[in-house]
């Protein structure tokens, strides 16, 4: 954590501040390695300080050895104001886009420095991940990998959506993933033309399109996947249409993501095959996002990602077509950005598989 804290305390000078005050869950563990769920950290230009209670002291000190436990026992901004009068904190900045209005007043009101809001100083470290971060984040995919591998023979016609997500959630815990990366969703027939379709008490039809986004939480990282198949029947043109279409997309976009690109670059590429296909209106949502300790980190992969990409970056790669009343498709893989190219971490199979029954 040395070198984190160190970057951190590069990124305070730049932005002229003598500290800041970190309560965003993600980035509290990110900087410190402190999993429990009470504790501030308070980075200074020359200290790091993890303020937590007696519940949580010792686990502190055995998960954060670079840094200054303090306990408080009545009040935390107490301790905190008393923490930057030791230290000469003139100017605090905290994170505007975690704390609320009312936790703003008491700010203000308790502690004696001029308050600074910051939008996104921890986030834009998080960006690039460590190479330990990427064995995490390899390990979530593997499990979603191996729940899709197991999902395909639970398939058939008449299972209700919500059981197919139970399956895919029992099997990922099962297999070591602590929670689920967000509401799955399990889309059939007309409902996989919705891009956020949550698993419902839709019973599979035969030739039904099924869309299963899902994934895991493995050690704080996350993996998100999304394969589409068909069930119970051949494929139509008009199926095999859209899902080549959206395919090919993804093929496209994957081959020419590198460091040095932005977001906007790579999605573009995406929208502009699904486009000349005569399906762009039907392509609503960004390419992709990066994932990490959030679900949904950045940079983006969409019509407004100017982030340029950097080696180390993970980021997911997720094209669809939906067609209202009808039905939809969506392909995504989590690939680490490289130099000149990427790893693809997801390794399911892509070709439009056909469950038989």
């Amino acid at each position: 954590m040395k070198e984190r804290i160190s970057k951190l305390q590069t990124e305070l000078k730049q932005a002229k501040l003598d500290a800041l005050l970190i309560n965003t869950p993600e980035n509290r563990r990110y900087m410190t390695g402190f999993t429990g769920t009470a504790g501030t950290v308070l980075v200074s230009q020359e200290e790091a300080i993890l303020i937590t209670d007696f519940r949580y002291t010792q686990q502190a000190k055995q998960q954060a050895p670079d840094y200054r436990v303090v306990e408080f026992k009545n009040s935390k901004l107490d301790k905190i104001n008393e923490l930057l009068t030791e230290l000469k904190v003139e100017t605090l900045g905290f994170e505007a886009t975690y704390e609320n209005y009312n936790t703003y007043l008491n700010f203000k009101e308790k502690l004696d420095v001029e308050l600074k809001p910051t939008e996104s100083l921890v986030k834009k470290l998080r960006m690039v991940k460590s190479a330990e971060e990427i064995k995490k984040i390899r390990k979530a995919v593997e499990i979603a990998d191996d729940a899709f591998t197991m999902i395909r023979d639970f398939l058939k016609v008449g299972v209700i959506e919500r059981d197919v997500a139970l399956e895919l959630e029992f099997f990922m815990k099962r297999a070591g993933a602590s929670d689920n990366a967000f509401d799955f969703i399990v889309a059939s027939g007309e409902r996989s033309a919705l891009p956020h379709g949550v698993a419902s008490d839709k019973r599979i039809a035969a030739g039904d399109f099924v869309t299963m986004d899902f994934g895991c939480v493995y050690e704080g990282y996350h993996s998100d996947m999304t394969r589409t198949v068909i069930v119970g029947a051949e494929p139509s043109n008009k199926h095999k249409e859209i899902y080549e279409t959206v395919l090919k997309a993804q093929l496209e976009s994957i081959k020419a993501i590198k460091a040095g690109m932005t977001g906007k670059e790579v999605d573009q590429i995406a929208r502009d095959i699904i486009t000349e296909a005569g399906f762009g209106d039907y392509f609503g949502h960004g390419l992709g996002h990066a994932v990490g300790l959030e679900i949904h980190e950045g940079p983006r992969l969409s019509p407004k990602g100017d982030t340029v990409l950097e080696a180390g970056m993970v980021v997911t790669v997720e094209p669809g077509i939906y067609l209202p009343n009808w039905g939809g498709v969506r392909i995504e893989d989590i690939v680490v950005v490289t130099e000149d190219g990427c790893e693809i971490l997801t390794k399911s199979p892509k070709e439009l598989i056909v469950i038989e029954n």
